[in-house]
């Protein structure tokens, strides 16, 4: 480590992947690249080589990268065979058809039982659920499966060659819905109970563990190593250093509210997900389907832009005028209700305007993850801070509305690509620990990066936007 090291961290997510280059002991961002991937609930995985191979080539190439980790969407569904091939599309985290899977599991088993096993109750998202749909619906595909991945596992797999069997870490494997984050070990019976057998599953690595050297083929320097990888909202933890009190809401095609724990948590009624994190800790975490979606779907309804979109927002009072949005537009995961849809209530003759229904859109967003934020103090998580990121928090309606609908001061984060930076943090850590050798095997060498930076924003809470919304989600 005499030259200054660089790392690369990605982010493939529900819509594209996203690559950063960074100095490994500074954090100073060199470069950086990104590409689409395809719309829809079900994919080829293929479509992820391809755009991680794309989104490096835009960042620059690996050949001066020394250490890289992937940052993935979690719960996908990779079924692969006994040559570690692809058995079928694979299906994402909001496909929402193993729906009724996930409640016949949850039946057959008990919802308190769930959550003491695995610290979360299934839900459609959850991978656990996925593999009983395939099992009652797709015979073929689960008569070809021996083993199963997350969308992460496979890129880093991809990045490693045909080199050793999946690996995956603690945060990405507590979402498959038969991993205990509180055991550390998987639970085979809940795999056998959902797809009829045991099948094969990845190794989980330790947090700051070489799973790897990156193949030729991706044109990276000889001997780059491979960290971990996790799972999204895991990397976006560490890319915001989050550290125990912290609240992270998160506003992107989908919503979370998630903070670090120093302990485990197990919610029987399935509102938090009981979460491990990336560094041996914990993530309880809440998550809504409809996020940033809800203002591009009422913007488009209005005919405006973004900036006309948050004028017309501020501009109406707390409360729109006795609007109010109740924001199901793709269904909900939390409260779990996948096959419902949106309500706007309380129209008259005279709240019908462009600016209250902009005001309702974004408060009945914001509504929906303030009940995230409540479910985890209602668990004893501790809460400090909050912390705003994703695209929609750039919105300037967002940024001024969200302390008066969350009730609490709140750091809107700069804009930036926590997931990737997130995972850049981690090779930067496994590069580390590498240099260090085996005194220092979880890398608690930390790399000195700068925290990221942001703005408060405070404003008086509006508990009236929030009853409103109450009764119109429980009518």
């Amino acid at each position: 480590m005499d030259r200054l090291p660089l790392v690369a961290g990605v982010d493939s997510s529900t819509q594209s992947c996203k690559v950063v280059v960074r100095d490994a002991r500074t954090g100073e961002l060199v470069r950086s690249g990104r590409a689409p991937h395809p719309d829809g609930t079900e994919v080829d995985p293929a479509a992820w080589d391809v755009a991680l191979r794309a989104a490096i080539a835009d960042a620059g190439g690996l050949a001066d990268v020394s250490a890289i980790a992937v940052g993935g969407q979690q719960h996908g569904m990779v079924l692969l065979d006994d040559d570690g091939e692809v058995v079928r599309p694979a299906l994402l985290w909001n496909d929402t058809r193993s729906a009724r899977a996930a409640d016949e599991l949850v039946a057959e088993l008990g919802a308190q039982e769930w959550a003491q096993a695995t610290g979360s109750v299934p839900v459609a998202s959850f991978t656990v659920t996925k593999l009983r749909w395939v099992a009652e619906h797709d015979a073929d595909s689960a008569h070809r499966t021996a083993g199963v991945c997350l969308p992460h596992d496979w890129l880093t797999a991809r990045l490693r060659g045909t080199t050793g069997s999946p690996t995956t870490d603690r945060g990405d494997a507590s979402g498959t819905g038969y991993w205990s984050p509180t055991s550390g070990e998987y639970r085979p019976d809940l795999l056998a109970l959902a797809f009829g057998r045991e099948i094969d599953l990845p190794r989980v690595a330790g947090p700051a563990e070489v799973v790897g050297e990156v193949a030729p083929s991706w044109g990276a320097a000889p001997g780059a190593l491979l960290a971990p990888g996790t799972g999204d909202n895991m990397a976006a933890a560490l890319g915001l250093d989050a550290q125990p009190g912290d609240v992270v809401v998160s506003l992107g095609t989908s919503g979370t509210a998630f903070a670090v724990s120093e302990t485990p948590t197990h919610d029987p009624s399935g509102a938090v997900a009981g979460f491990a994190d990336a560094t041996g800790r914990f993530l309880p975490l809440v998550c809504t389907l409809n996020a940033a979606q809800v203002l591009d779907v009422v913007r488009r309804m209005l005919g405006v832009d973004r900036a006309t979109f948050d004028s017309l927002a501020l501009g109406a009072s707390p409360g729109a005028g006795g609007l109010t949005l109740l924001p199901y537009l793709a269904g909900e995961r939390t409260p779990n209700r996948p096959d419902a849809t949106g309500s706007l209530a309380g129209l008259t003759v005279s709240n019908g305007t462009p600016d209250n229904l902009a005001r309702a859109a974004v408060e009945g967003m914001l509504c929906g993850l303030a009940d995230a934020v409540d479910a985890l103090v209602a668990l004893g998580v501790p809460i400090g801070r909050v912390v705003l990121i994703g695209g929609a928090a750039r919105s300037a309606a967002v940024a001024e509305i969200a302390p008066q609908v969350l009730g609490r001061p709140v750091l809107v984060a700069d804009p930036g690509e926590y997931v990737a930076d997130g995972a850049a943090r981690q090779a930067a850590r496994t590069l580390l620990a590498a240099a260090s050798g085996p005194d220092d095997p979880t890398g608690t060498g930390e790399p000195h990066w700068p925290a990221p930076a942001g703005r408060w924003v405070e404003a008086p809470a509006m508990p009236h936007v929030r009853a409103a919304y109450a009764a119109l989600r429980d009518a």
